[in-house]
């Protein structure tokens, strides 16, 4: 389920409210100037008739003439009129927010799609950002930087397919035309985030089964693997490794598998850590898992796969990403 921050649907909701009392304010507004003058109409034709001549004349043998009180008349148009502007303005309001909805939907994914993609350009920028300085390194001592240019190319292409993939991520879903390798997606995927662990001397081991392939977006793949990687590593101690491993599964699917070695999961049901904006207990070491684990979730959902907690304790976490083979 997506969740927003308490701040985020408080702010919708009272936006969604106030355009509900415009409108509202509007259609009674028209309602009330319509009865108000059915009303004024119905009184003057009353009134006019109140003494009609045939009240005058007896009436003829064998006829019954029903006269009725024009005060109580007038008195009965009043409270129907009030009873009409009231109906109409009940109405309108019910009318109102079913008119609106739309709008707060519209604003709820943009605000999804802001923060998606804030998220998911965060990693690939940073990875960029620590090849400009590998780079530079290079050009200060004198090295050909034709590889690392090579790389740094290769990284920009691929924040253009996250980018891609953001954007189509609201269609339904297309397999792609031919099968590829997962291999040619996770091993370049985990090679420049290995820019991220080296500075705090994290290995990231990579182990793949031969012969696995998928349908899933290449895009879409190298975005989950980004995700869990990535927090795996922001969630390891200095110094210890980070192990990705692909291997078929049952029922024509793969699972790929992030391990971290820090502390596990503390104060926050396993479950829970696939919502947005999932937040652990006060004192634990996980503080927070953002968007990010939530992204892997929406992926998989969209792809036919899921993502779960397959194992935490006190030597360290497993993410366990499954997907069909193609």
């Amino acid at each position: 389920m997506t969740r927003k921050s308490p701040a985020q649907t408080s702010a919708d909701a009272a936006a969604i409210t106030r355009a509900s009392r415009i409108v509202t304010a509007q259609i009674t507004a028209v309602a009330a100037l319509i009865v108000a003058l059915v009303v004024v109409v119905s009184v003057i034709y009353v009134v006019r008739q109140s003494a009609p001549r045939e009240r005058l004349e007896k009436p003829p043998p064998g006829q019954t003439r029903i006269y009725v009180d024009a005060q109580t008349v007038l008195a009965a148009l009043v409270i129907v009129g009030v009873g009409a502007i009231i109906l109409a303005s009940l109405l309108s309001w019910l009318i109102a927010r079913r008119a609106v909805r739309p709008l707060g939907d519209a604003l709820r994914m943009q605000r999804t799609f802001v923060a998606d993609a804030s998220h998911e350009l965060r990693t690939p920028l940073t990875v960029i950002s620590a090849r400009v300085e590998v780079l530079k390194q290079d050009l200060d001592a004198g090295e050909d930087p034709g590889e690392n240019l090579d790389e740094l190319r290769a990284d920009v292409a691929a924040l253009g397919d996250v980018i891609t993939d953001l954007l189509l991520a609201s269609s339904p879903r297309e397999d792609t035309a031919e099968p590829y390798a997962v291999a040619d997606v996770i091993e370049p995927a985990v090679d420049d985030l290995r820019l991220l662990g080296t500075p705090r001397g994290i290995r990231l081991n990579v182990t793949i089964e031969p012969g696995i392939s998928t349908r899933v977006p290449p895009a879409t793949l190298r975005r989950s693997i980004v995700a869990l990687v990535d927090n795996a590593i922001a969630h390891s101690p200095d110094g210890s490794s980070v192990e990705v491993s692909a291997v078929t599964a049952a029922r024509g699917r793969f699972a790929l598998a992030v391990t971290d070695h820090g502390p596990g999961l503390q104060g926050i049901d396993r479950y829970r850590v696939f919502e947005r904006f999932a937040h652990s207990d006060a004192g634990s070491t996980r503080e927070g898992f953002g968007l990010g684990l939530a992204l892997v979730r929406d992926l998989a959902d969209r792809n036919g796969g899921r993502i779960e907690v397959t194992d935490t304790s006190s030597s360290g976490t497993t993410f366990t990403l499954t997907l069909p083979t193609g």
